[in-house]
């Protein structure tokens, strides 16, 4: 079975959970005759209607302005059907999109190859970051999300039966995607040593980059020693047929002198 939705608590139902009520002072001894009474009533303050929420652990949050952390390592919804294995995406049509630095000022690029990295992974390598960096200002960026749900059906079973059971979840990584963004008060050497430990926590070959470095169109780079997205998208030129009667004289004879 997939992995169940997360329930959320929505703002209509939030308030539907509150109460309006007001606040009535009580006392303890005898009542007072008619005349203090009516007195007591003109000299009482009056006293607003207080609004009091019944505030949950989902709501705790409901009506603040600042903008709730989404988790990356995980869709909120679930999937609604088992996806498949799939393949990474490839650029076919030339597209550089998710190679440059963005957000930040420094970045973890892939340089090898496509792959499909595991939640796990990533997290992994995300405290890698922030526990070298301890103690300084700074803000990551995460450009990937693991929204893929990969299923098993373990070890040593027979084939058919299902897909399996929900395992992990995982993202599909095209070949040269930034990964992780930074940025910050931090020097250069600091940053490239913290993506150095994370790159060796996540499977393949990674590079370190920085802000305004050329973008990559497949695990070529676009504006270096004269290449052009031009260029590298112009299909390959095929050379015209050479006569048979010109390349059967070129060869050596095969007759004894």
């Amino acid at each position: 079975m997939p992995p169940p939705r997360i329930a959320t608590m929505s703002l209509v139902a939030q308030l539907s959970r509150m109460t309006l009520s007001a606040y009535r002072p009580r006392r303890k001894d005898c009542l007072p005759s008619l005349a203090s009474q009516s007195v007591s009533v003109l000299m009482r303050p009056v006293l607003p209607t207080v609004v009091t929420p019944k505030v949950g652990i989902l709501s705790a949050r409901a009506f603040s302005s600042t903008p709730h952390r989404f988790n990356w390592l995980a869709p909120k919804a679930g999937e609604s059907r088992k996806s498949r294995k799939g393949r990474c995406r490839v650029p076919t049509g030339g597209s550089m999109r998710g190679t440059t630095v963005v957000w930040g000022d420094y970045g973890l690029r892939m340089r090898d190859h496509d792959r499909r990295i595991s939640s796990s992974q990533l997290r992994i390598a995300e405290e890698t970051i922030k526990k070298r960096l301890r103690g300084m200002k700074f803000r990551l960026y995460e450009r990937v999300s693991a929204n893929i749900g990969v299923y098993t059906s373990g070890n040593e079973s027979r084939m058919g039966k299902g897909k399996g059971s929900f395992d992990h979840w995982a993202t599909r990584l095209a070949v040269s995607k930034v990964v992780f963004e930074i940025k910050g008060d931090l020097h250069e050497q600091v940053v490239r040593d913290a993506f150095r430990l994370a790159g060796n926590k996540l499977p393949g070959l990674w590079e370190f980059v920085k802000k305004g470095d050329a973008p990559k169109m497949g695990i070529t780079k676009v504006g270096v020693n004269g290449i052009t997205a031009e260029d590298l998208r112009r299909p390959r030129r095929k050379l015209p047929l050479e006569p048979l009667e010109g390349t059967a004289a070129r060869l050596p004879s095969a007759s004894p002198s």
